[in-house]
């Protein structure tokens, strides 16, 4: 686990899709980050087992063309595909701000509160879908590219889950819980 990530100018939060979980698409956070280097990165790591690396990038490519290049890399040296989404210090920061669910924000709820990011803004059509199967006590918020969870009974409780999101805004999605947000916005600053 990362706890001093070296800074430069761009620093950017890689969020994996759905690695290491129940055993499947395992990847061991030191190869991730050699794979990384092997890519060109700077000062890269990673926080937890969950997929997020903190990288500086060896170019100023768009994002999308360095999305494709990770994917591609995890691709070809582990045969399994990984959807990946890159995020700054600053659009983390926007997050937090934004976060919904003020009678929710304490640390006992920070495991309850979420974030599922988004490839893109969805459809307004498949907005209204979604919001269909929002039920209390659970809560549901799409803002831009982002969707905000309050979970109380517990994200494993709920039918609000990554998978569900994603079949129903027709967009990929990772998942995290507010705690991981806020410890990447911390981590990433400069």
């Amino acid at each position: 686990m990362c706890e001093n990530v070296q800074q430069s100018s761009l620093m950017y939060i890689c969020i994996l899709r759905g690695i290491n979980v129940a055993g499947k698409k395992k990847i061991k956070m030191a190869d991730l980050i050699e794979l990384f280097q092997m890519l060109g990165h700077k000062n890269v790591s990673t926080y937890i087992q969950s997929g997020n690396v903190f990288f500086e990038p060896k170019s100023q490519k768009p994002r999308n063309i360095l999305k494709d290049e990770i994917e591609k890399a995890i691709l070809k040296t582990y045969s399994f595909h990984v959807e990946v989404d890159i995020r700054t210090h600053e659009e983390l920061e926007r997050i937090l701000l934004n976060f919904p669910f003020d009678e929710a924000k304490s640390e006992d709820n920070y495991t309850k509160l979420l974030v599922t990011f988004l490839q893109s803004a969805p459809s307004k059509e498949n907005k209204e879908i979604l919001l269909k199967y929002v039920q209390t006590p659970d809560k549901l918020l799409i803002i831009d590219k982002e969707v905000y969870l309050y979970c109380p009974n517990g994200y494993g409780k709920s039918k609000l889950n990554n998978t569900f999101i994603e079949k129903k805004l027709a967009l990929f999605a990772t998942t995290r819980n507010y705690k991981s947000v806020k410890k990447l916005y911390e981590l990433s600053k400069n």
